[in-house]
């Protein structure tokens, strides 16, 4: 990260970062303050970690972007008008595209550096990504798309269990069962099919290849400037959900992988694709593409590449030199509530390294420069009580 962001009048950029709730809009909140920046967050709630950091200027609780998007649109352009920010962050897939769906009525105050709603949807469908990569030479899991239950039951006697029922738009590992044997096949598929409509099914790879993950900023001509490659090495759940501890690593092949197949989709802006490992013939095979902040996006920050700051400077500025140096064999983690969870939850507990209690790890939230969040965190509780919409995001 280098170089000055210029915004209007001379005076420091000014910047909404929406989605308040979640770590990853914290780690946004801290990057652009610390980097100088005017930093204001929002949420449907004041009881929001990143709406506690020292480095937020301003709050903006709004109406529910999911049960009164009109009103929220409505509060979000009064805000941009009073405020006058420079650049607009949403950090969650529903908030990125209502704002990019309606573009034309926010962006003339403010520059909102993502790809268009209708690509992102695209990129976002577990099933035509999967399609589309293995078009253009990308390995995946062996992967069936039947369009409903009539096509499930005709695949069941040919599907090589055990395999995994996704729906198409979901992250996190909402929604994702399981499928041990041919027997439990349609019940399964008829129940995830009721909720998320037409999932993928998808083959299990065997146990012990690594999860790995490849972040990338786009430029506006969909070429990479920024790039960071990590090891998954706790989630919770433990059968497939966020991650609760990582590393950083460097793997030149993967990231050309991730980059190409992100610049033949003619993305803008930041992503995040994940890989596994299939022991088998040791090869990373493709699982997902978010086309969106992705929920580590504090441990790239601590290794080097600070993606939010990189971002509002493509927006302010139209481009910005490549990056791609960073820290490798970097850890950090998330203990609240994710690696905290993996631990009440692994019959081993007590055997796992680093251990619960070893805070030399930078966490996602704990922080003695800004201490409030975890306050800010621990409030949150009594958000995801009162609103349905927050539990629901979070799988409850």
């Amino acid at each position: 990260m280098s170089g000055a962001m210029p915004a209007r009048g001379g005076r420091a950029p000014r910047v909404l970062v929406l989605d308040g709730f979640w770590n990853k809009s914290l780690a946004a909140v801290r990057s652009l303050g610390r980097a100088g920046a005017f930093v204001a967050a929002g949420e449907r709630t004041r009881l929001a970690p990143a709406l506690f950091s020292r480095y937020c200027s301003r709050r903006f609780v709004h109406p529910s972007a999911a049960r009164r998007p009109d009103a929220f649109l409505a509060a979000l352009e009064q805000e941009i008008r009073t405020a006058g920010y420079d650049v607009l962050l949403p950090m969650e897939m529903a908030t990125q595209l209502l704002v990019t769906e309606h573009r034309r009525r926010v962006e003339p105050g403010v520059r909102i550096p993502f790809a268009e709603a209708e690509r992102a949807r695209r990129v976002h469908d577990k099933g035509s990504l999967t399609a589309f990569a293995r078009d253009h030479g990308v390995e995946c899991p062996a992967t069936f798309l039947p369009a409903g239950p009539g096509d499930a039951a005709a695949l069941a006697g040919e599907l090589p269990y055990p395999v995994l029922v996704k729906p198409r738009h979901s992250s996190g590992g909402r929604g994702i069962r399981r499928v041990e044997r041919r027997g439990e096949f349609l019940e399964t598929y008829n129940t995830v099919h009721a909720w998320f409509p037409a999932p993928i099914v998808q083959e299990c790879l065997p146990p012990g290849g690594d999860a790995l993950g490849v972040a990338v900023l786009m430029n506006f001509a969909s070429e990479p400037r920024a790039s960071f490659a990590y090891r998954r090495l706790r989630e919770y759940p433990a059968t497939g959900g966020p991650s609760t501890l990582r590393e950083s690593i460097r793997d030149p092949g993967l990231r050309a992988t991730a980059e190409r197949l992100l610049s033949l989709l003619g993305w803008v802006g930041v992503a995040m694709a994940e890989f596994k490992v299939d022991p088998r013939d040791g090869r990373p095979k493709l699982l997902e593409v978010n086309p969106r902040f992705w929920g580590s996006l504090h441990h790239a920050i601590v290794c080097g590449v600070d993606f939010p700051w990189l971002l509002c400077r493509m927006a302010v500025e139209g481009d910005v030199d490549r990056v791609t140096d960073y820290r490798v064999g970097v850890r950090s983690r998330s203990l609240l509530h994710g690696d905290l969870m993996h631990f009440l939850t692994r019959p081993e507990r007590w055997r796992t390294r680093p251990a619960l209690c070893d805070f030399s790890v930078p966490d996602d939230v704990l922080s003695a420069d800004d201490p409030w969040p975890t306050l800010g965190r621990m409030a949150s509780l009594v958000a995801l009580v009162r609103d349905p919409d927050l539990r629901a995001m979070v799988g409850g």
